[in-house]
């Protein structure tokens, strides 16, 4: 493992902005996600050898073995399924499953909620089971499953991770997590998605849990008078105090916009989408005038609170414009995004943007490979995508 390295970047196809047209961008991200980034995690982000995917490569495409964590596990069977869907024709089925198979067995519980962290030998370092994690587990298994339904044992490893999942549900409602944040809007979003995933290949039980989150999200956690979505809460599932409680990211409001837009259109709630959109117009005052980028945070007043500007955030920009029909932040975050992907081997990414518009110089995150391939294929198959 320690000997692979990946080749220097074809010069001819950097992802340097600006793009002029999405049709430009979206050439350039197809080649990128295809030609560069799928054969380079697969070759050198998956340990051959002892087995799972790696928590991060570097910047010139070097192998970082360390401890894995069950959620990057998940994410990256749903990056390679979701290749296969979009119509890579490398190794996406056995690098799908490669990290499948590694987090059943791995990870695993007796009681089928996923464990937190494994050694590189595989042994269970932290027995912790995370909503954060049990979503992810979810639906990678979701996502596999809807390209691959040769096993069906995915259903019922699924079905059993929701079933273990009601003890640790919250007296007043909603789902407890495990972490110095018990009370959040963020975990039970990513529940959504992956019952939204399930419930795209198996009706079986998952629309009312879909339903539930969404319900919690228009009771609680956006905010009456904004119309953002706070992140903490306390026991009674109130705004948390403190700046715990002031706090707003541009990214969520991105990333739930674009999740209660699909379910608002598929359930033709009006109300929902509504909330969606207004979300959306909270998420695009975090942008920065100057670098064009989504920063991290914002206070509640709508003032700056951390400029830093990760990926991640550049991700949810964009499939939110995009599902939303907004041409020009369209382009805009396809722009901001491409600059992240500018690294000496194409394929890795920048992490952190600073104040001062200097990238970080550390390893590129195994889990950021799912927003990227979430974003590029929202810009993919969107029907706008060839007019917009």
């Amino acid at each position: 493992l320690a000997s692979r390295r990946a080749e220097p970047r074809d010069r001819r196809r950097d992802m340097t902005p600006p793009f002029v047209t999405l049709a430009q961008a979206r050439e350039a991200y197809r080649i990128w996600l295809f030609d560069h980034a799928l054969p380079l995690w697969w070759q050198v982000g998956f340990d051959h050898a002892r087995g799972g995917v790696l928590e991060a490569l570097s910047l010139d495409g070097a192998p970082l073995p360390a401890a894995r964590r069950g959620r990057v596990q998940g994410r990256q069977v749903y990056t390679y399924a979701t290749a296969g869907e979009l119509g890579w024709h490398g190794p996406w089925l056995e690098a799908a499953w490669a990290a499948q198979d590694y987090g059943l067995s791995r990870f695993r519980r007796p009681d089928g909620l996923y464990r937190t962290l494994v050694g590189l030998d595989g042994a269970a370092l932290d027995e912790t089971a995370t909503l954060y994690d049990q979503a992810f587990a979810m639906m990678g298994m979701a996502t596999l499953f809807g390209q691959d339904r040769a096993r069906g044992d995915l259903v019922a490893a699924a079905d059993q991770i929701r079933r273990s999942m009601e003890g640790l549900r919250h007296p007043a409602g909603g789902f407890r997590e495990a972490d110095d944040h018990p009370f959040q809007a963020n975990a039970h979003m990513h529940i959504l998605e992956a019952a939204m995933a399930w419930g795209e290949v198996d009706e079986t039980g998952w629309d009312p849990l879909a339903a539930e989150v969404v319900e919690m999200a228009l009771r609680i956690f956006i905010d009456p008078k904004g119309g953002f979505v706070r992140e903490f809460f306390d026991a009674d599932w109130a705004p948390a105090p403190g700046e715990d409680g002031r706090l707003v990211e541009p990214g969520h409001q991105f990333e739930w916009a674009w999740l209660l837009t699909r379910y608002g259109r598929k359930m033709d709630r009006i109300d929902i989408c509504e909330a969606a959109q207004k979300m959306y117009q909270v998420g695009l005052i975090g942008i920065d005038a100057v670098r064009r980028v989504a920063i991290n945070a914002l206070w509640d007043d709508y003032s700056p609170r951390d400029q830093t500007a990760r990926l991640w955030p550049q991700t949810e920009w964009l499939k939110a414009a995009l599902i939303l029909g907004d041409e020009k932040n369209a382009l805009a975050a396809a722009n901001s995004l491409a600059k992240y992907l500018a690294t000496p081997v194409t394929g890795v990414w920048f992490d952190k943007l600073t104040p001062d518009g200097s990238f970080v110089a550390e390893p590129a995150p195994a889990s950021s490979f799912y927003h990227i391939t979430c974003a590029v294929r929202e810009l993919l198959l969107a029907p706008e995508a060839d007019t917009l």
